[in-house]
């Protein structure tokens, strides 16, 4: 049962990912024509402190909120490029800083040779491409200019299911500024993601049902104080002709900070690998498979002259802890890898039968 359900979940997420014009959410991609910290500038000198109307919040942190017009070059008849451009997409994006950076999805500029941000008054602005990184499915665009409003970046580590949320997007790319309210269902929700197939890692999101569609992609989830405490990117579509309502999923603000200042400092993210495809070790899978364990990730398989193959991780070991650090509900094995760097080693405390050994893995720098 465990397996189906992963492997479900996998496809799922690959649909997402594949047939953009097919998903009724936002990871869907764009809406067919779709030094940075938390405590940035915020919008208003009371921004930190919670309002008495989401009508008072949305005033005062829209101005922050753009539509991002994903553009692509047209082909010419006898093929390369016409000299002209198309609309391809839209999403959404936030104002994070006084330089005019503006963070939204990967998912939303892939493709795009061209880009400009549509501000909530209606003028428009080009904007240029900082770094995109679809392993986080997060990037940077960047406007020049004045700049009508800046949000800051919540501590999602303080996130709790019951909070009330605020979502402000481009449903469509045509519904601008569209406001919609909900709470936060559910934090810590984990997406199986293969990275080495060019998947994106969805992990550690903020589950909520404030409703998101089509062109949502990459706005903000704020909380009531007016801070961004997730940025909105997937969710669940109609299984078996049936509506799912209420199914919607931000990437926590906390992983936003990190994975964009890197996109603003060097335009990439470099991310350590181990060489490993992984089973999340859940309830389920340790009553199925009568596990010795109750946590980790279980090993499913190892890519040929990795570092986990050189170290002796082997198919069907459990990889229990990373450096010190359990891999369990609250710490999935990409976050807990994540917090390392190439060129580490770092100790693995594998669970391989009904022994606990522990080995040594030295990363490496992730491929593009």
């Amino acid at each position: 049962m465990a397996t189906r359900r992963v492997r479900l979940l996998t496809a799922m997420l690959a649909v997402f990912l594949a047939v953009p014009a097919l998903l009724g959410l936002t990871v869907a991609g764009p809406a067919a024509s779709g030094a940075l910290a938390q405590g940035g500038t915020p919008a208003s000198p009371v921004a930190g402190q919670p309002l008495t109307s989401v009508a008072d919040l949305v005033a005062r942190v829209e101005p922050a909120v753009v539509t991002v017009l994903n553009l692509q070059q047209q082909q010419g008849p006898f093929g390369g490029s016409d000299g002209t451009t198309q609309p391809a997409g839209t999403g959404t994006g936030f104002i994070i800083d006084d330089q005019g950076h503006i963070i939204t999805n990967q998912h939303v500029v892939n493709g795009g040779d061209e880009f400009s941000v549509t501000f909530y008054d209606g003028t428009e602005a080009p904007a240029t491409l900082i770094g995109a990184d679809p392993r986080s499915d997060l990037a940077v665009v960047k406007v020049d200019g004045p700049l009508p409003g800046i949000v800051s970046l919540a501590d999602s580590s303080r996130a709790r299911p019951g909070d009330p949320v605020v979502a402000i997007g481009s449903p469509l790319g045509a519904f601008t500024n569209t406001v919609t309210q909900g709470i936060i269902s559910a934090t810590e929700r984990d997406f199986p993601g293969q990275p080495q197939q060019g998947e994106a890692i969805y992990s550690n999101l903020i589950q909520h049902d404030a409703a998101i569609n089509p062109g949502n992609s990459g706005g903000p989830l704020f909380n009531l104080a007016g801070e961004v405490v997730g940025v909105n990117t997937l969710g669940i579509p109609a299984q078996n002709g049936q509506p799912v309502q209420g199914l919607f999923f931000a990437i926590p603000s906390n992983t936003v900070a990190r994975i964009t200042q890197q996109l603003i400092e060097q335009g990439r993210v470099v991310y350590p690998y181990f060489g490993i495809s992984i089973l999340p070790i859940t309830p389920d899978v340790v009553a199925q498979y009568d596990l010795p364990v109750d946590h980790g990730a279980g090993v499913v398989e190892v890519g040929s002259g990795t570092p986990a193959d050189e170290a002796g991780i082997q198919v069907n070991d459990i990889i229990l802890e990373i450096a010190g650090q359990r891999i369990d509900a609250q710490n999935s094995f990409s976050e807990v890898l994540f917090t390392h760097q190439p060129g580490e080693t770092v100790d693995v405390l594998v669970q391989r039968g009904d022994e606990q050994i522990t080995v040594q893995v030295t990363l490496e720098e992730a491929p593009e």
